[in-house]
């Protein structure tokens, strides 16, 4: 087998990627969205060995809300809804991003591959006692009073809560590396992975979603890659977001990263885990990662847009 000598680049696509701010999230909302982060990525491909993972939050969410409504057919736990998120998102990435390879011609060379991603966790994580991860749609807190499960404030508003264990290693990693030497473009631990625990030689699903940047920064980390980068709905890490004062911070330094993160500069429930993925990526394999806007990927890719956290 020939190994590809191209760099790898691990891009985590945050839930923006489908589906925008005001947007009801239908199917054709969710295509038409990914078309700016696949030209993207289409383009890089040229020059990067690429994994793509993705959050899943507002899909997961509307699988609970549609399977609670729904009385007549048998409730799936949580881990089956991301299993099957897995498969909805992969499908929509790998066959808008085939028609963005075809655009550029490159199709016929470019081969892509989803792969439906466990990850394990420690069944006596704290996390399972406090449920903290957002997911699902926005309510008013008026709305929020009122429905029969935790909810939490978030910069959007009130969503769902469910609980969010740290991700303790990618099963897949070897198969997703192997993968990858090949040059194929693998779609990979969509929203954080199915939850696992291990008993012996076996795996159990467990009831809970895992933060897609925590495990996708795991996942670098333990494929080896050259840069991590996070996607998301804002050109980086700003100080005093969305006040007079705020400042965008191009680049940082794992030292700088953490002291801010210690002060609460980013908040828990968006910029803080993104903040926290990248400094564990950057500390365990000393390689950079970003954190851009997803429609400034390529530029980003080049540290010439988006927050770049670089080693001490």
């Amino acid at each position: 087998m020939t190994v590809s000598k191209k760099p790898v680049l691990l891009i985590a696509l945050g839930g923006n990627a489908l589906i925008r701010k005001g947007q009801t999230g239908t199917v054709s909302e969710q295509f038409t969205n990914l078309k700016v982060p696949m030209a993207h990525i289409a383009r890089l491909s040229k020059s990067y060995r690429i994994i793509i993972t993705h959050g899943n939050g507002p899909q997961v969410g509307s699988l609970l809300l549609q399977q609670e409504q729904c009385h007549t057919a048998p409730q799936l736990p949580l881990e089956i809804l991301v299993a099957q998120t897995q498969g909805q998102i992969g499908y929509m990435i790998e066959s808008t991003l085939d028609t963005e390879l075809m655009k550029l011609g490159i199709h016929t060379k470019q081969r892509l591959v989803s792969v439906i991603s466990y990850v394990v966790v420690d069944e006596n994580d704290p996390a399972f006692q406090k449920p903290t991860k957002p997911i699902g749609p926005v309510f008013t807190k008026a709305q929020a009073a009122k429905l029969p499960y935790p909810t939490a404030p978030t910069a959007k508003g009130h969503r769902r809560v469910v609980a969010s264990p740290q991700p303790v290693t990618i099963v897949e990693k070897r198969e997703i590396k192997r993968l990858i030497e090949m040059d194929f473009i693998v779609i990979c631990c969509g929203g954080g992975g199915i939850p696992v625990t291990r008993e012996g030689r076996a795996f159990n699903g467990v009831d809970a979603v895992i933060d897609k940047d925590l495990a996708s920064a795991k996942l670098a980390e333990e494929v080896g890659a050259d840069l991590f980068l996070i996607a998301t709905d804002v050109d980086g890490a700003y100080l005093n977001f969305k006040q007079k004062n705020q400042r965008l911070l191009k680049t940082l330094t794992v030292a700088q990263a953490r002291r801010h993160l210690g002060q609460n500069a980013f908040p828990a429930g968006s910029m803080g885990p993104k903040i926290e993925a990248a400094i564990r990526f950057v500390e365990k394999y000393g390689h950079p990662a970003g954190i851009a806007a997803i429609d400034k990927i390529t530029t980003a890719v080049t540290g010439k847009t988006g927050t770049r956290i670089l080693p001490d």
